[in-house]
């Protein structure tokens, strides 16, 4: 993306998607590319070039700068200083924080306001996945930014641009939004932070927006709180921006409270949470540099992956996986291409169905995680990398023909391929397609051909981008059934995989494919990756179309 290389993906958010890359001076950075419904809208665009060359003004400790950004190409995109650390949100999953923790938490993210508000930006969007735990403390990310999207009048799910359940009294009523507000999310993120319960109870997001856009005349209840922290509590959750004291003001309350300055943070999380930063860190460090561009072909030759992609080797034998190229060997062996009578190798076949070739803008390469790759299990028990190739889009591999499933009208397409995923090292994400099947190391710009992701950095683990669910059987009834009724959430942590109690030996998990195919994965090993911290699984692919 205009000459950043995208070395790994590491999350995804309700603005888009954001990578790892490197700056121009080569240290680390975060490039989030914006979704693309976004940056079709003008008045959008407009919006989020102000916001960001504001945002860049900002500068000050607990801060992540704004490096670089640019609105003029299909996709707007900025980049940030990238900090290997934990987001508040996976945090809280393990338990609320030590109550000195919040407060040493909180008076950083206030003098971080502080510095954010005197730059003329109001963050608009505080909340606890806006809260990075780093190796130097906490940092707020993402601040101005989602008032591009207010201004634009877009709606998404649940009708809202921003986090409901984290909004001020004024944001939520639709009234004008000034820095108050983010001292009143702020509050709502401490109290999260303390307890793991938020002021204004369960329930969908509309229906807790309600209840803070009521606060005049229901404040929450707050007496379950700690007796320590009730007191910030109240005051940053008034109702009347008015009343809500200032950063600065709330900064030294969390001072006096916890004994500790925003630049003393040594030793202030939980030993777990700093092992798990720790290793964040690590992870981020053993990135492989990136191979140099490959040479422009031949002139009258043109690229066989389309307009702006090159294709990059991984490390060693092992090639990257692409969209276009012959059907890979069956299990007795790898096969010699057959003769054409011109000396030159045939044409590579291509999918069909709609799915075209992914292109890249701007870097000429992509960079494969060499550690983070599929390997086919072949005869005798051994595994092999596949090569970057895979059968053509509603072709029947040799080893089984298409028959006929007949509870259910489906057809076998192939039948207990086997696979073996490896989780993936470093910072790397593989794309799993299951209709080929398929598994690419390359970062993608668009997970639309895929039906899984294994995400490295990030602790998400696996990712479902289709939905997923557990069969009981083998036949297509049964995972068509089990598709439908046995749904798993649309991740499994890392921790979740290595309890082994979701998806362990056994399961069998099924999906209607982006191709609109029928796929069963069925799990028949786990090894647990001391490198990754998640496990290796061996499976075996099922694939049926309708007949």
């Amino acid at each position: 993306m205009a000459g950043y290389r995208l070395l790994a993906r590491l999350g995804e958010g309700g603005m888009g998607s954001v990578y790892l890359t490197r700056t121009r001076g080569n240290q680390p950075a975060a490039l989030k590319v914006i979704r693309r419904e976004f940056g079709q809208d003008p008045d959008f665009r407009d919006r989020f070039e102000q916001e960001v060359r504001a945002a860049r003004r900002v500068q000050g400790y607990h801060i992540v700068p704004v490096l670089d950004h640019d609105t003029s190409g299909e996709l707007p995109w900025l980049a940030t200083a990238f900090i290997p650390g934990l987001p508040l949100d996976e945090a809280l999953r393990a338990g609320p924080l030590p109550l000195p923790a919040v407060f040493r938490l909180v008076g950083a993210a206030a003098g971080a306001l502080g510095s954010v508000h005197a730059a003329g930006v109001v963050h608009r969007d505080l909340k606890p996945s806006n809260v990075l735990l780093g190796p130097q403390g906490p940092y707020l990310i993402d601040f101005g930014i989602a008032r591009a999207a207010d201004a634009t009048q877009l709606t998404r799910s649940g009708g809202f641009i921003g986090t409901p359940q984290y909004m001020s009294p004024e944001h939520a009523g639709g009234e004008q939004v000034t820095a108050a507000a983010d001292v009143f999310s702020l509050g709502l993120v401490a109290a999260v932070a303390a307890t793991g319960r938020h002021p204004y109870g369960d329930g969908a997001a509309i229906t807790v927006a309600a209840r803070i856009a009521n606060t005049a005349l229901r404040p929450p209840d707050l007496s379950g709180y700690p007796d320590a922290l009730r007191p910030l509590l109240t005051r940053c959750l008034a109702a009347d921006p008015g009343e809500r004291p200032a950063p600065a003001d709330l900064a030294a309350l969390c001072q006096e409270a916890s004994g500790h300055g925003p630049r003393d943070v040594g030793g202030w999380l939980p030993d777990a949470l700093a092992t798990e930063i720790a290793r964040r860190e690590r992870a981020a460090r053993q990135l492989p540099e990136p191979p140099p561009a490959a040479a422009p072909p031949p002139p009258g030759h043109a690229p066989a992956q389309g307009p702006g992609y090159t294709p990059t080797e991984v490390a060693g034998p092992h090639r990257a996986a692409t969209r276009t190229g012959t059907a890979p060997p069956p299990p007795g062996g790898p096969q010699a291409a057959p003769a054409t009578g011109t000396g030159t190798p045939p044409p590579a076949a291509t999918r069909t169905g709609g799915r075209a070739l992914r292109v890249v803008l701007g870097a000429a390469a992509l960079v494969a995680v060499a550690a983070a790759t599929w390997t086919v299990a072949r005869a005798g028990g051994t595994a092999a990398h596949p090569p970057a190739t895979g059968p053509t889009k509603g072709s029947t591999p040799p080893e089984h023909s298409a028959t006929p499933d007949g509870d259910a009208g489906y057809q076998v397409v192939f039948k207990d391929r086997p696979f073996a995923l490896h989780s993936p090292a470093a910072a790397g994400t593989t794309s799993v397609d299951l209709d080929v099947p398929r598994a690419e190391t390359q970062v993608q710009l668009d997970d639309s051909p895929y039906e899984i992701l294994y995400e490295g950095v990030s602790g998400i683990g696996l990712e479902f981008k289709t939905p997923m669910g557990r069969s009981t059987g083998r036949t297509a009834r049964a995972c068509q059934e089990g598709a439908r009724a046995d749904v798993l959430p649309g991740q499994v942590r890392r921790e979740e995989l290595n309890k082994g109690r979701t998806i362990h030996v056994g399961t069998l998990l099924c999906t209607r494919t982006t191709d609109g195919d029928l796929a069963m994965m069925e799990i028949t090993g786990m090894t647990p990756n001391a490198e990754s911290g998640m496990p290796d699984f061996t499976t075996k692919v099922t694939l049926w179309k309708k007949a």
